[in-house]
């Protein structure tokens, strides 16, 4: 993530969802919109550590550098997917995976680990795959098992522009499906089911990953 620009890239995206995310929450005031972060470089850790309601979000920016330890990251999110913290009356968690490449430590075990919680499953899970190396085969294998929902595919982000759409449309129109009847989607355009029931917006695509257009950078 540290090459080309990636994380500030990420960091930037980010920081520009978050007034289109408090948007979203102040438009449905009966769910309570807690935000999260985890950071898995040489280890994971929790980059925003306190469950924080979205109107009081701030993006710290993330450095790039080191292993990318996606397994002790499902880890330590599945954690927080018990209950408690969770409860039985909670909304579906969305959780967002954003990677540029291959984990190097165990990540089989870390998903079943995430997997195997009731939460877990019901969580809304989308992964999007910064630059080309994040989309060969092995990789595109390891977002698609963690999105583990036949019809999600991954997403993909080989610039700037597509990884602010992408990411705004995560902290947007998924983050109000989370909370939305499946029938006002499907009014709305269409809606993707998982298999635990939770409905998902089919994502638009973003005229950053339009290879007639030209963009700034390619990754």
């Amino acid at each position: 993530m540290g090459v080309e620009g990636k994380i500030q890239a990420l960091n930037n995206a980010i920081r520009e969802a978050v007034p289109h995310m408090q948007s979203v929450a102040r438009d449905n005031p009966n769910a309570n919109v807690l935000v999260r972060a985890v950071r898995f470089s040489d280890g994971a850790s929790w980059h925003v550590a306190h469950p924080t309601p979205v109107h009081d979000f701030k993006w710290p920016d993330l450095t790039a550098g080191g292993l990318t330890d996606l397994g002790q990251a499902l880890s330590l999110v599945a954690e927080e997917m018990q209950v408690p913290p969770m409860t039985d009356r909670a909304l579906p968690p969305v959780l967002c995976l954003v990677s540029d490449g291959l984990p190097t430590d165990d990540f089989s075990a870390g998903l079943n680990t995430l997997l195997k919680l009731d939460w877990g499953r019901k969580a809304v899970r989308i992964a999007i795959a910064i630059g080309e190396d994040a989309m060969l085969d092995d990789a595109v294998s390891v977002f698609t098992r963690f999105i583990a929902a036949p019809g999600i595919k991954p997403l993909h982000a080989n610039n700037p522009e597509a990884l602010v759409g992408y990411i705004r449309w995560v902290s947007t129109a998924v983050l109000k499906s989370a909370s939305s009847p499946a029938s006002q989607l499907d009014q709305d355009g269409g809606a993707i089911m998982t298999p635990e029931g939770a409905a998902v917006p089919a994502p638009p695509p973003f005229v950053g990953n339009n290879t007639d257009v030209t963009v700034t950078d390619v990754w």
